[in-house]
């Protein structure tokens, strides 16, 4: 029920929920507060004293906005709308006290601040500071942290604003995190000088106001406004964060997130954020043709004709990996299945109906975690496979969601879990007991569909939600898949029924697969990982920042990824390869232009063409068997080596490596 409340802001009537903050009711009135401390996704700290306003008739003082409710504000004597006033002289006076204070002890780092051109601290001490300070005392200096490889720490500007204490603990979910002292000697701190054990950190990066937290990756590389910004889709998994990637020239500089409440909210992983170094290194960027057993350099006319050879008459499977974007898989298919052969997307083994959308997409949204009051895992581990996903889970169950884990045991998900067993006798058991609830959800890993009988437990994965009367996921693990499973990138009995008796592999970036000797194998991808070891023709491709591409998240979601720089060398955009292989086939596909291809796409799968909108799946449930005995796995063991732009980059070695430290060594008091 809405409990709406009048009141008049700088003059202005407006009226606002009760329980919003002085704060939020300001900016729905179009008035900016300043803050440092304030941050909408987190916990309300009250600390830095920037966001003060004047309430009329209040204390005679300033009032911290972040931390006062409207229903706490006083009508006036004859019952009047309370009224808060945002640029009187007393809040003026007040905003340049703050700032004086806050500036006593920041040094004069600006000139060699990474923070600087997009630092609050300088905005706001430009509109709302003053010109001088009445301190001269020396500068206190405080010794700085070691977080570990990702994020560098200058200590002595941080101005205590606690934001990263509170997203460390709050959202990623890791107690490391914290303050000491009072007064002069307050300072952030690590717990026992810890470096950060989450695949989240990054984010406090963007959350500082000031340069204390900075990127260690990026540190004295570029200023903000030599880069160039475009805005695009993540891939390194299936959740398809919203993400912004700043390059200058051909280089990518760095990965920051976009604001997409249905999506990410603003948080983005670590492999998301920091994997561009693998974008320069061990690319593929000239054309290959094997040779006495030896690859050697070719040019594109006589790749794409060794390739078309090695096609015509002969059975041809093609295999997609899991960064293809949706025009390539469909061109791919188009050519291959032209050619009487047959297409797979499910590299890994899952099993997936095709044609079903509600069996393999599910029927719920990502949003509906946030509001969900129990949580099913069905052999998945989303920490690793989808962090950011983990993270709205973590925030369900702060609100007193209850999450159910079917899977390994003491799995560390950053938040409290019923280990109910680890496989499929427990998922019988669950859908025998299961009565309608309010508000659930269960979400099937791939884990738990990799084994061969994953329709049966996707039918039982059915019957439970039915039974819960709740809503459905499937969490995918590669960007890919289900744009591949919408086009019908599928062979019946799955990868091995594909593989059998192929004479050509057709390798779509397809690195996480072991092709087995006698066939001849083509490979379009971007890095030399295994499929370019195995190649007998390469045929080097975009990244996921070199091409525009459509791509279809977890929950079903079309979005488009777009071109933020341009491939290396030779380097060509994947539908254009294959554009130009199907001519030299004879079979020359109906489009000349991404946008013909993309028309050509629209008339095979309509819904494509709702960008950013979650397709409703018509729910046609599976036939659900009881299903036998064994245990469901996860199916991600190092979650920053997981493709090849990752595998390629220095970065996610070493915290793979350092991950694998900490998880091996043990404790003196162990």
């Amino acid at each position: 029920m809405s409990d709406l409340r009048k009141i008049i802001i700088d003059d202005t009537e407006v009226e606002v929920e009760g329980a919003m903050t002085l704060i939020q009711a300001c900016e729905q009135a179009g008035v900016e507060i300043p803050r440092f401390c304030y941050h909408e996704r987190l916990s309300i700290a009250g600390n830095c004293r920037m966001c003060l306003v004047e309430v009329v008739g209040g204390p005679p003082k300033p009032a911290a906005s972040c931390a006062m409710q409207v229903k706490d504000l006083r009508p006036g004597p004859e019952g009047q709308p309370p009224v808060v006033k945002t640029n009187s002289p007393m809040v003026k006076k007040a905003r340049e006290g703050v700032m004086e204070f806050m500036l006593i002890n920041h040094p004069l780092d600006c000139p060699i601040c990474d923070q600087g051109g997009e630092c609050d601290l300088q905005d706001q001490a430009m509109a709302y500071g003053i010109a001088d300070s009445r301190f001269r005392e020396a500068k206190r200096a405080v010794d700085d942290l070691d977080l570990g490889p990702l994020v560098a720490t200058t200590m002595t500007r941080c101005i205590s604003c606690t934001r990263c204490v509170r997203f460390t603990t709050e959202v990623a979910g890791i107690a490391q995190m914290g303050q000491t002292g009072r007064g002069e000697d307050a300072e952030i701190t690590s717990y026992l000088n810890q470096t950060l054990d989450s695949n989240m950190q990054g984010n406090i990066i963007d959350l500082c106001p000031v340069g204390a937290l900075t990127s260690k990756p990026y540190a004295f590389t570029a200023r903000p406004w030599e880069l160039t910004k475009t805005e695009t889709i993540d891939v390194m998994d299936a959740l398809g964060s919203n993400i912004r990637v700043d390059t200058k020239g051909r280089e990518v500089m760095r990965i920051l997130p976009r604001n997409h409440d249905g999506v990410n909210e603003e948080w983005i992983s670590d492999k998301t954020r920091f994997v561009w170094d693998g974008l320069r290194r061990q690319r593929l960027d000239r054309p290959y043709v094997r040779e006495d057993g030896k690859l050697r350099p070719a040019s594109w006319g006589e790749a794409l004709t060794k390739a078309a050879e090695a096609m015509k008459g002969k059975k041809v499977a093609a295999l997609v990996g899991d960064l293809a974007p949706v025009e390539a898989i469909f061109a791919l298919k188009q050519i291959v299945e032209g050619l009487g052969g047959t297409v797979e997307c499910r590299a890994n083994g899952a099993v997936l109906p095709a044609g079903n959308r509600s069996a393999y997409v599910g029927n719920a949204a990502i949003e509906d975690i946030d509001t969900a009051k129990k949580v099913y895992l069905i052999g998945s581990n989303p920490r690793d496979e989808a962090p950011v996903l983990n993270a709205r889970i973590r925030k369900a169950w702060i609100k007193g969601a209850t999450v159910t884990v079917v899977g390994p045991k003491g799995m560390d998900l950053t938040y409290d879990h019923v280990d109910a067993g680890p496989g499929r006798l427990v998922l019988n058991r669950l859908v025998e007991d299961a009565k309608p609830t309010e508000d659930a959800i269960v979400i099937v890993g791939q884990g738990a569909i990799t084994e061969g009988d994953g329709v049966s437990v996707l039918g039982q994965a059915m019957a439970l939600t039915e039974k819960l009367g709740g809503k459905m996921m499937v969490l995918h693990t590669a960007a890919s898949r289900v744009g591949a499973m919408d086009l019908g990138a599928v062979t019946e009995g799955g990868l091995d029924a594909a593989m059998d008796g192929a004479e050509v592999v057709y390798n779509l970036g397809a690195d996480e697969i072991e092709i087995g000797e006698g066939a001849f194998v083509i490979y379009q991808g971007s890095h030399g990982d295994r499929g370019a070891h195995r190649a007998d023709v390469i045929l080097p491709g975009a990244a996921y920042t070199e091409e525009s591409g459509l791509f279809v998240n977890t929950e079903g979601r079309p979005q488009v990824a777009l071109r933020a720089g341009f491939a290396p060398g030779e380097a060509k955009e994947n539908w254009a390869i294959l554009r130009a292989l199907s001519a030299e086939l004879g079979a020359t596909l109906p489009y000349d232009t991404l946008a013909q291809l993309r028309q050509a796409l629209v008339a095979e799968v309509p819904h494509f063409a709702k960008v950013d909108q979650v397709i409703e799946n018509t729910w046609e449930p599976l036939v659900a068997k009881e299903l036998g005995k064994g245990a469901f796995g996860t199916v991600i063991k190092d979650f920053y080596l997981t493709n090849p732009i990752a595998r390629a980059s220095a970065l996610m070695a070493e915290l793979s490596a350092n991950a694998q430290a900490r998880n091996s060594g043990k404790m003196a008091a162990e």
